[in-house]
């Protein structure tokens, strides 16, 4: 395990920088999402940054602590770069997100935006069918759900048969949680399905 301040393993493949213009482009695209047969867990993100549109890839800003917090919690054998994302199904891993309409910031979403997109979720889940569904995002969760209450961690309902856990949003400006702390709260969640 690498220590609290560098990674052993660089990622293979880096992800490209977007330009301004296609960043600002991006908002009119969306990004599919990472599925393949026998997910353990299926990752929920918010909704795609425009960055991350503008590559294609989940959870791809710089800054975003997601690929560093999922190779910590033991989920991957090393770290990913966002470009690598394909390689998730091979670890009985996906992403989708709550909602698929990118945006600068998770605040410029509707509330009706988070409803539809936990009907899809539902959906999704019953037909791709993951040991677990973890929404990385408690506020996410709580508006897609109905559930203003809930809080980190495992859920007490299920949806389609998986186990429901919320993970803290990985995000950058999300201060109040350190990568140490969010890739514990993954570890958590690995842990629990074995």
């Amino acid at each position: 395990m690498p220590s609290q301040d560098q990674e052993s393993t660089p990622p293979a493949r880096a992800t490209a920088r977007p330009t301004r213009a296609e960043i600002e482009a991006a908002a009119e695209t969306t990004i599919e999402d990472v599925l393949g047969p026998s997910l353990d867990v299926l990752f929920c993100g918010i909704n795609p940054g425009l960055y991350s549109a503008a590559t294609g890839h989940h959870f791809a800003r710089p800054g975003n602590r997601f690929w560093p917090a999922l190779y910590r919690s033991g989920f991957t054998p090393r770290l990913l770069s966002p470009a690598e994302q394909d390689l998730l199904p091979s670890y009985g891993l996906g992403i989708t997100n709550v909602v698929r309409r990118p945006s600068a910031r998770a605040a410029e979403l509707s509330a009706e935006e988070f409803r539809a997109g936990g009907e899809r979720l539902v959906r999704l889940v019953a037909e791709v069918r993951p040991k677990a569904l973890a929404v990385a995002g408690v506020t996410a969760y709580r508006q897609a759900f109905g559930v203003p209450k809930a809080v980190i961690g495992p859920q007490g309902s299920r949806i389609g048969g998986a186990a429901v856990w919320v993970l803290p949003n990985p995000s950058g400006l999300n201060a109040h949680w350190t990568l140490d702390g969010i890739a514990g709260e993954m570890r958590r969640l690995r842990e629990s399905l074995a």
